[in-house]
């Protein structure tokens, strides 16, 4: 287990050869013949994703792209909002896009403030990785003073009997209610409440609708990454989308594979993403020594196997027992630390107190006197985003550079989860399409100790002109 002992998971030992096969990079033809569909299916014509010795998998253009021309608008394969932004946020739990109205968002996180003010604390933003195991970044502590907004006034905004001047220009779609009753996930649509139910959220649902023995085993799962780092949430939604595709090809008349090959058939999606071990990947923390590396290595461990422990008593299936492995769970999660794509939707309250601030002066005093109240009440904070982590199946096979001719980056008119990239400048059919991986104008010492965590060393062309003699 690669410098850490044993693994202290039964399951590596019991299905070690299924589980080297569930971990092992696909064969090239199978890895070609998947993106092929994808992008067929997904009608990204102008991409493809094409295998060179010297990178391994690459995006080319299959077209020529002009400067500031979308290349590709990528729906994750699965992903998460960061536990704590739900604070913040109120965003459909499958397409991220944010719900309810200006006035619901204002009001629940007025409301939020004010049950952490009341009970002593101001909630801390933690998301994934601020204790151990990432480097990812969160909005920072709300500096808002709820309490000079009347309780009274702040439940109306909530329940939709009070609405703030101009909120009416900044629609918003209606909330839809999870099917299986939990309070936890929200939606834009039933369109979107049905997909996430059956890719995902149908085995991690702690609604009343879920037995009570699997409810509460949930809810102790949900508990212990919310206290420790909340990309276990996102490697669960790994686990239940390949476990729901499984039965799904197991009803199938035709099928007459073993559990074993559907089981791999249901895995492909992910089999794609490039994996390690999360704790033998994962960055040193600063405040780490060197000569202490290998203790915070195996609490990363012990930290993954406690966390495996609550699913499996949650959702532990026999015939994907391999799945449950801590091998694979921690390849999964290294799939998502490794292609750390940050989740990222702007915020409308964000646009509605710009809209506010652009009026003309007369009508701009008379909104404000309604509206400043709650902007001082909301804090610096006011403009969070809805924030979390995904993988693109796309957009995580382009490669870096630090002089990229692509960049990942929303629009105004980009309003839900999905990863857009556009062109820097003009590409030419035939050219691979790069992006950076972390900020390219740092200098190349800077540059190759961060690139050192994704498992190489770079040697595009800015690099080749900045490295010393």
């Amino acid at each position: 287990m690669g410098g850490c002992g044993v693994s202290p998971c039964d399951l590596d030992r019991e299905f070690a050869p299924q589980i080297a096969q569930l971990i092992a990079t696909p064969p090239l033809q199978s890895a070609q013949e998947y993106y092929d569909e994808l992008i067929r299916s997904k009608k990204h014509d102008g991409i493809r994703v094409s295998y060179s010795g010297k990178h391994g998998k690459g995006v080319c253009a299959n077209r020529d792209f002009a400067e500031d021309e979308l290349i590709l608008k990528d729906q994750m394969l699965v992903g998460a909002q960061h536990s704590l932004n739900k604070i913040d946020c109120v965003v459909c739990s499958y397409c991220f896009r944010f719900i309810g109205s200006i006035d619901f968002q204002i009001g629940r996180r007025l409301y939020l403030q004010s049950i952490g003010a009341s009970s002593g604390s101001t909630p801390e933003r933690h998301c994934h990785g601020s204790d151990v195991g990432s480097s990812t970044g969160c909005s920072g502590s709300t500096n808002g003073n709820s309490s000079a907004v009347p309780q009274e006034v702040i439940m109306s905004l909530m329940d939709g009997d009070t609405s703030l001047p101009f909120t009416d220009q900044f629609c918003l779609p209606s909330v839809v209610a999870c099917p299986g009753g939990c309070e936890g996930e929200l939606y834009c649509s039933q369109s979107c409440a049905d997909s996430d139910w059956d890719s995902y959220h149908s085995l991690l649902c702690t609604g009343s609708k879920t037995e009570p023995l699997r409810r509460s085993a949930l809810q102790k799962f949900v508990q212990h990454a919310n206290g420790t780092n909340d990309i276990f949430l996102v490697a669960a939604k790994a686990i239940t989308f390949t476990l729901l595709r499984y039965k799904k090809l197991k009803r199938q008349p035709a099928s007459h594979k073993s559990s074993f090959s559907l089981l791999m058939e249901a895995w492909k999606p992910l089999s794609m993403g490039f994996k390690k071990r999360w704790w033998e990947c994962v960055a040193l923390p600063e405040d780490i020594d060197s000569s202490e590396e290998d203790s915070f290595r195996q609490q990363i461990r012990d930290l993954a196997f406690e966390s495996l422990q609550l699913l499996k008593d949650a959702i532990f299936d026999p015939e994907c027992a391999p799945l449950f492995s801590l091998d694979v769970y921690g390849h999964i999660i290294g799939m998502f630390e490794l292609n750390n794509l940050d989740l990222v939707v702007a915020s409308p309250v964000e646009d509605y107190f710009i809209h506010i601030d652009d009026l003309p002066e007369s009508e701009k005093e008379e909104a404000e006197k309604v509206t400043g109240p709650f902007l001082d009440a909301l804090g610096e904070d006011y403009s969070v985003p809805c924030e979390g982590t995904a993988f693109f199946p796309l957009q995580s096979c382009m490669n870096h550079s630090c002089c990229p001719n692509a960049k990942a980056f929303k629009r105004d008119e980009d309003k839900d989860g999905r990863a857009v990239v556009l062109a820097l400048r003009s590409i030419s059919k035939g050219e691979e399409i790069t992006i950076s991986y972390i900020d390219e104008d740092l200098s190349y010492e800077e540059r190759q100790v961060q690139l050192a965590d994704y498992g190489f060393t770079c040697a595009c062309s800015k690099c080749q002109e900045e490295r010393p003699i």
